[in-house]
């Protein structure tokens, strides 16, 4: 069935610190598990409802993500569900988890804990390249910080 669909986007905190394991022909596989918050209305007042998610990050950017992520940041995952099945005590178990295909850091770059890295304001994977004078761009260089046509004002709204 080509139709078919497995998609899904959470925005959560990490409840624990990640685990960071290598399989045998030594990819990376970074395990963490995702606390997300839901208001519910619950007659005339509120209550807070928290379902948790173990998440399961693979290859390089389990090696990237394992510098920056700490119990309390918080991350928006994008990912598949899984869902692992085996036999305990012979009770057929099962258990779904999120592959992610992408994580993104959100919040306060401490995260709510202490990093295992220098913090940055944005990770070294995502920082804009900068131009050494040997790349593509040989283009004209232009000095736009007094605005378009020489005005210097500032934008008026």
């Amino acid at each position: 069935m080509a139709n078919d669909l497995n998609m899904v986007v959470l925005v959560g905190r990490l409840t624990r610190d990640p685990e960071m394991r290598y399989t045998n022909s030594g990819t990376a596989v970074l395990r963490f598990s995702l606390a997300v918050n839901r208001r519910k209305r619950s007659g005339d007042s509120w209550t807070d409802e928290v379902s948790f998610f173990d998440a399961t990050v693979w290859g390089k950017q389990a090696e990237s993500l394992n510098n920056y992520l700490v119990k309390g940041k918080q991350v928006a995952v994008n990912g598949e569900l899984r869902q692992n099945r085996w036999e305990q005590d012979g009770q057929k178990r099962s258990k779904i988890e999120v592959v992610a295909n992408s994580v993104q850091l959100l919040g306060d770059p401490s995260g709510g804990g202490s990093a295992r890295a220098p913090q940055q304001s944005r990770p070294a994977y995502q920082q804009k390249p900068q131009n050494s004078g040997g790349g593509y761009d040989n283009g004209p260089k232009h000095d736009y910080s007094s605005g378009p046509e020489g005005f210097d004002d500032d934008i008026p709204f």
